[in-house]
């Protein structure tokens, strides 16, 4: 066991934990958030994902000693039920959600890229999310719904 400090959505935890656990067993178990999901465990699904630093990350493979000083952001820390954030505003316009076990991921991984490239082309967003698997076939509507969000930001 480690202690160390997370920042997860804006908020410090400090954390006795093995340095070895996957970050996802952290949030889960420890901070017990339910945004991120446990899908393959291989980060290949993308159920995982969190943004840190910036970047989308699929949690289920990252040593939490890795996040030393990281910010984390999962979907829990976004908006509220009460108060969505813009590109989960989107989503529900949209009707873009069946399950949710993906949902997660989907909207990481577009917030990640389209913070770091506003202007991303619809090949870009669609090679973006071919790294996060959706089993319930909604993908036209989550692409119109980040299509959405994409432009409602642009202004």
């Amino acid at each position: 066991m480690s202690a160390m400090t997370l920042t997860v959505n804006g908020r410090s935890y400090s954390l006795d934990v093995d340095p070895s656990t996957p970050l996802l067993y952290v949030l889960s178990d420890d901070l017990e958030l339910r945004g991120p999901k446990f899908g393959c465990g291989l980060a290949q699904c993308g159920a995982c994902t969190v943004i840190a630093d910036g970047r989308a990350i699929r949690s289920c493979v990252t040593p939490v000693e890795t996040m030393d000083g990281a910010d984390i952001t999962t979907l829990e820390g976004l908006g509220t039920p009460e108060s969505p954030h813009p590109i989960q505003r989107a989503f529900i316009d949209e009707q873009a959600a069946q399950c949710g076990f993906c949902l997660s991921g989907v909207i990481l991984t577009a917030k990640a890229l389209l913070d770091e490239n506003p202007k991303a082309t619809d090949a870009e967003i669609q090679e973006a999310l071919s790294t996060v698997l959706c089993r319930c076939f909604v993908h036209v509507r989550m692409f119109r719904a980040i299509r959405r969000y994409a432009t409602e930001r642009a202004g």
